[in-house]
């Protein structure tokens, strides 16, 4: 079983800047693509943020410029660096990966981390 714990959700104000993290636990050989996606209430989760084992990067158009996605390879973690953040960031920050191999070797797909709140306001 792959567990995703995510931290580092907090109140800011506008134009504040946040780090969250994520850390993957279980018997891991190899995590392939990880990242961030958020949902705000009434509304559907969207894409956040994703990166590749090589660091490759893909950002949702409202956050380019803003928030930055890296990851550390041999402590399976992965992190989203906020910036000049704004009201409509509001959400629930969910951590994100695509596959996991583990021992065996086995896979797991789509695993999803229980969130972390992210509140913008003045």
């Amino acid at each position: 079983q792959v567990q995703l714990v995510e931290s580092g959700g907090d109140l800011v104000q506008p134009g504040g800047s946040l780090n969250l993290s994520c850390a993957a636990s279980g018997s891991i050989l190899a995590v392939y693509a990880m990242g961030w996606y958020r949902q705000a209430p009434g509304k559907q989760r969207e894409r956040v943020a994703l990166i590749t084992p090589t660091g490759s990067t893909n950002y949702a158009d409202s956050v380019k410029g803003r928030f930055t996605v890296s990851r550390d390879n041999a402590k399976n973690t992965v992190h989203l660096r906020m910036n000049s953040v704004i009201p409509e960031d509001t959400a629930l920050y969910y951590c994100y990966v695509e596959r996991v191999m583990l021992t065996g070797p086995r896979y797991e797909y789509n695993v999803w981390g229980q969130g972390t709140q992210v509140t913008v306001s003045s």
